[in-house]
């Protein structure tokens, strides 16, 4: 049996890659942050708040994101989109994650030869 705490660690170095892969591509459609959270916990890609909010920061210093404000509801909301950058970084991150998971079905089918 492994231990939790081991699995837990290891499941989360899996997940990291994928929220940002998952946001870029949901932030296609512009939205805000708990929107965003809760957007990525329906799809079966939970993140933390306290993780997703620094990632849209650095997304969009880094030009992958696009932001404004809207003003037009009681409480202002800073909604997020995927910039051109972004949407060509998902797509070649989302090809680099799709071949990766055959390549890890193959070795785990035993298709592969041992090294």
């Amino acid at each position: 049996m492994i231990d939790p705490e081991i699995s837990a660690g290891h499941s989360q170095e899996v997940r990291r890659g994928s929220v940002v892969v998952a946001s870029l591509l949901m932030l296609r459609t512009p939205g805000y942050g708990y929107g965003l959270l809760e957007a990525l916990a329906a799809a079966g890609v939970a993140v933390d708040a306290n993780t997703l909010y620094p990632l849209l920061r650095r997304l969009e210093k880094q030009g992958l994101l696009v932001s404004e404000w809207n003003t037009d509801e009681a409480r202002p909301r800073k909604f997020y989109r995927t910039s051109e950058a972004g949407e060509a970084l998902a797509a070649s991150l989302l090809d680099e994650w799709i071949v990766l998971g055959r390549n890890l079905q193959t070795i785990e089918s035993g298709t592969e030869g041992a090294p």
